[in-house]
């Protein structure tokens, strides 16, 4: 007769994380990527007055957390043609600042009427236009709807006060001085 081992689920799910660390994969998260409010809407994971509040919760963030540049063509560098922005900001001696425009947003996943993270503004970066990117740099992939992340992607984004250089996307830069009235 053969004997049965029984191995409880949270064993497994340790070893599973403890062997997926050290392969170097970090533990992804459930989280919901949409370009679009309509295009939260049309998924009904969500009630459309959730999709509504998270995305100005990404917006209202937008310009405090996205990456900043002292020129249009040092935000283009790093985004592509035509999808940067000024920013509300000026630098101290008033000229312009830019930022890349807000190409979608990240929010949690609603798991017993909670949101596991908050909702943050995404970016696309000319060199990988297919992915989706933090205003802290980190991929939140490819893919839209409910998705798995990296939980590194789901930390709430930084203040950017620098403006970056070209090519910097992620990188150090200046201080700006303070919003445009």
């Amino acid at each position: 007769m053969k004997r049965r081992i029984s191995v409880p689920i949270s064993l497994m799910a340790s070893v599973s994380m403890i062997a997926l660390t050290a392969c170097g994969e970090e533990p992804k998260v459930e989280a919901s990527v949409y370009k679009t409010v309509e295009q939260c809407k049309s998924e009904s994971l969500v009630p459309a007055d959730q999709c509504e509040i998270n995305f100005k919760e990404a917006l209202s963030q937008h310009a405090a957390v996205a990456p900043k540049y002292a020129s249009k063509a040092d935000c283009q560098a790093d985004f592509g043609a035509n999808r940067c922005e000024k920013a509300p900001y000026q630098t101290s001696s008033g000229g312009s600042i830019f930022m890349p425009l807000m190409m979608g947003y990240m929010m949690g996943s609603m798991i017993g009427g909670r949101r596991s993270m908050i909702s943050q503004p995404l970016y696309r970066s000319a060199a990988k236009p297919n992915v989706f990117r933090t205003a802290d740099n980190r991929s939140a992939g490819k893919a839209t709807g409910r998705t798995q992340i990296a939980r590194s992607a789901t930390s709430q984004p930084t203040f950017k006060s620098r403006t970056q250089s070209r090519g910097g996307f992620g990188s150090s830069g200046r201080r700006f001085g303070s919003a445009a009235t």
